[in-house]
């Protein structure tokens, strides 16, 4: 009923606009028709009379002869018969003020009457005006479109891209670069960026994590050997790096494989870094709990047990020489690389910790949860050897100019602690 009146008052008022200008403008036509010429010629017969009773004085008080008399008198009729036929001509020629069709305030008056009802029969009530597009832009301005977020991302690449340009060594805009590709599904330009960051600051462990997560989603959520290589890389600098553990998680999640998911991202939860999601981390935990069909409690009582009762573990303690801590001691904290590999000859460690020199002599432990990869592990085999690296650079592997110790042929099931002491250069 609401809009019902709404809409009568609007072509009320409409209608209103229209219809007074038009009769207003012939009220003012047939005033100047009707009124405009009989006022001019009474004028002039006024003009005439004065004029002529001041000729007929001059003449009677002998100001004038009879010949001048009786010119003047023939030119003040010409005047009058010239100014009644000027007026007549003047009436004759169109007027700018002519009148008003009413064709058109009839057509316009149709078309709003028409509009209003066009208007009311597609929105219906007051309640559904409310509730179009119009009213509701507000709203959608609050939540950007698919379409806005990507003008955004694309502008966001350009100006990075355009900051690069200029400064070219700017390892955090590379990163940033990287992970906006990686958002935008552009997984070769997000690979090339991180490389680019690596150029920079070298191999690090969650620049191999970013590489390899671009990597799986290039690849079609698969592992391939090459994710795989860049997997064990990143563990082996650091076996806590989130991108990792996240990536690892979450394809054990796909595969269904929910113990293992499970292990990775409680891996990252332990550690407790900075600039990680710990609550979403937390949500995917319970729900591959939930998938499994057990309690949580149940589930870390059979995860403790796995790994402190069944599985491999190697207490080893290491430790440096005096004469190397001297050295160490006048320049900055080294890493130290803590890890164990397969007797046959292969390199890929099957586990491994990250140290600082300044936390030396400490004790630590190598098992399945500082494994590389669930297939690579101290369960896989029989004998290890064990090294200890006082990296120079930072970065996994032995080099010229390290620091090491090592052990041969340890057995995994060995429980007696392992001493490690770093006193050697490498050449």
């Amino acid at each position: 009923m609401e809009i019902v009146l709404i809409v009568f008052a609007f072509i009320v008022l409409l209608l209103f606009i229209v219809w007074v200008p038009f009769f207003k403008r012939i009220q003012n036509n047939t005033y100047n028709d009707d009124t405009k010429p009989n006022l001019r010629d009474e004028t002039n017969v006024v003009l005439y009379k004065e004029h002529k009773a001041e000729i007929e004085k001059d003449f009677s008080d002998g100001a004038i002869d009879d010949e001048n008399y009786q010119y003047l008198l023939a030119e003040l009729d010409n005047s009058l018969l010239q100014d009644i036929a000027a007026a007549e001509e003047k009436s004759d020629i169109p007027s700018g003020n002519k009148p008003l069709s009413i064709l058109w305030p009839i057509s316009l008056s149709l078309f709003i009457v028409a509009f209003s009802s066009a208007i009311y029969i597609k929105q219906g009530t007051l309640e559904n005006l409310m509730t179009t597009p119009i009213a509701s832009h507000a709203n959608q301005q609050e939540q950007p479109t698919a379409e806005q977020e990507q003008e955004q991302m694309l502008v966001y690449i350009k100006n990075l891209q355009q900051h690069l340009e200029k400064n070219p060594d700017d390892s955090e805009a590379w990163y940033n670069l990287g992970q906006t590709f990686v958002s935008a599904g552009e997984f070769d330009f997000a690979i090339a960026a991180f490389e680019q960051v690596m150029l920079i600051e070298g191999e690090h462990a969650d620049l191999l994590g970013a590489i390899a997560q671009a990597s799986y989603y290039r690849n079609n959520q698969q592992i391939d050997e090459q994710v795989q290589t860049l997997i064990d890389k990143a563990l082996a600098l650091d076996i806590n790096d989130p991108s990792t553990n996240i990536l690892l998680g979450m394809h054990n999640f796909i595969t269904q494989n929910y113990q293992e998911a499970i292990k990775y991202w409680q891996r990252i939860i332990d550690a407790k870094k900075q600039g990680v999601n710990i609550a979403a981390l937390q949500e995917a935990v319970s729900e591959a709990k939930n998938r499994l069909g057990m309690p949580a409690n149940i589930m870390e009582d059979e995860q403790t047990l796995s790994q402190d009762s069944i599985s491999p573990q190697l207490t080893v303690n290491v430790s440096l020489s005096a004469d190397i801590a001297t050295q160490l001691a006048l320049g900055e904290d080294k890493t130290v690389f803590v890890y164990a590999i397969p007797t046959d000859g292969k390199r890929m460690p099957l586990a491994a910790l990250k140290l600082m020199a300044s936390d030396l002599p400490k004790v630590v432990t190598l098992s399945d949860s500082n494994a590389m990869s669930p297939q690579s592990n101290l369960s896989s085999v029989s004998k290890v050897h064990i090294y200890a690296i006082v990296s120079k650079q930072g970065g996994a592997g032995i080099k010229p100019g390290d620091f090491k110790a090592e052990v041969f042929n340890i057995s995994v099931d060995s429980t007696d602690t392992i001493s490690l002491v770093v006193d050697s250069l490498v050449e």
